[in-house]
């Protein structure tokens, strides 16, 4: 496939994930048909595992499906780069999409999908991550983080979990929610009614959760989350991924917190699963930087206009394996201590 020219502005594109059977091929079919998502194209790891009703397939050529309602959809048999570069050059021909919904296997990890949205230029210069959509079973989800890790990491990368079938049997959701508290509390939960949601959960508003959670889920931070997180801080022995708040009242210099997203890649590597958050930088304290990674690679700073809340509180949220807070504090603070003392300030 030869690469199409970049768009002038990258179409947001939104991860839908979740474990086997836990509803997201019913949830992506019905928003399908929602009038919010009437410009939206949608890739698929293959064909047929969205479960899409027949009458929405209104024609199809290869492995570009179009639909009755408007969409757009291609099928994912190579790697993403190929499948946004073919949609990429449907659009410059017709114009026909705003945005892109992902929607990835059940047994698949989303790390290497948001790692390679943040980190190739070429699909950095087509789409920009919106946010990480997990869809998780109310009834089976405590069985599925117990046996899989792939379901331990896909709650990991959500910046949205989706409770799903709590319309058939509450079960026990409030202990289900502690568990996905502590291997992800910042993320953003919300129910899912037989698939019925509100689009702006997935497609992006400002108000329903931050505007753009991949870069600024700290804005959308629950509190009870963080007090099961406390709670929960034992973690289950299996989970092995947990994650780590840290918030900061004082500025930080630009060359601390590069060093030390720098160290933290170096010395973590993989078993750093993400790193999110709004950081005070002392050189420009009024516009905070938006800091996002994916293991090894972290994203290109970006910088807000203003704080999304107002207040000036530094807030990173890290998740991954083998984490202490303890030592992420020291190591920032080691950082500073030195970038302090070549300055001389």
């Amino acid at each position: 496939m030869s690469q199409t020219a970049p768009v002038s502005t990258p179409v947001p594109m939104t991860v839908v994930t979740g474990f086997l059977g836990s509803g997201k091929t019913t949830l992506i079919a019905k928003l399908l048909r929602r009038p919010e998502l009437a410009r939206t194209a949608v890739i698929i790891n293959e064909f047929g595992e969205i479960g899409l009703d027949h009458e929405l397939i209104e024609s199809s050529e290869e492995d570009l499906v179009e639909l009755s309602t408007g969409c757009l959809c291609c099928v994912m048999r190579g790697d993403l780069t190929n499948a946004v570069g073919r949609l990429m050059e449907r659009r410059n021909q017709n114009n026909s999409f705003d945005r892109i919904v992902l929607e990835t296997t059940g047994l698949a990890d989303p790390a290497p999908i948001v790692h390679a949205a943040i980190a190739d230029p070429f699909l950095r210069a087509l789409v920009r991550l919106d946010r990480v959509v997990v869809t998780v079973d109310a009834l089976t989800g405590i069985a599925s983080l117990d046996a899989h890790e792939e379901s331990r990491r896909q709650v990991a990368l959500a910046d949205v979990l989706l409770l799903t079938k709590t319309d058939i049997d509450a079960g026990d959701v409030l202990a289900l929610g502690r568990r996905l508290a502590g291997i992800n509390p910042d993320a953003a939960v919300f129910h899912a009614d037989r698939g019925e949601i509100d689009p702006a959960i997935v497609i992006g508003a400002a108000g329903v959760v931050a505007s753009t959670p991949s870069e600024q889920a700290c804005a959308a931070t629950h509190h009870h989350h963080r007090e099961h997180a406390q709670d929960h801080a034992h973690h289950h022995a299996h989970d092995e991924i947990t994650s780590v708040s840290l918030r900061l009242d004082r500025p930080v210099r630009a060359v601390a917190l590069t060093l030390f997203l720098q160290a933290l890649a170096e010395t973590m590597g993989p078993n750093l699963l993400r790193l999110k958050g709004i950081v005070a930088v002392a050189e420009a304290p009024d516009t905070p930087a938006v800091v996002h990674g994916v293991q090894h690679v972290f994203h290109p700073m970006r910088w807000l206009d203003a704080w999304p809340d107002g207040t000036r509180q530094s807030r990173l949220v890290l998740i991954g394996k083998r984490l202490s807070t303890g030592w992420v504090e020291a190591l920032l603070e080691t950082i500073e201590d030195e970038v302090a003392q070549v300055s001389g300030q």
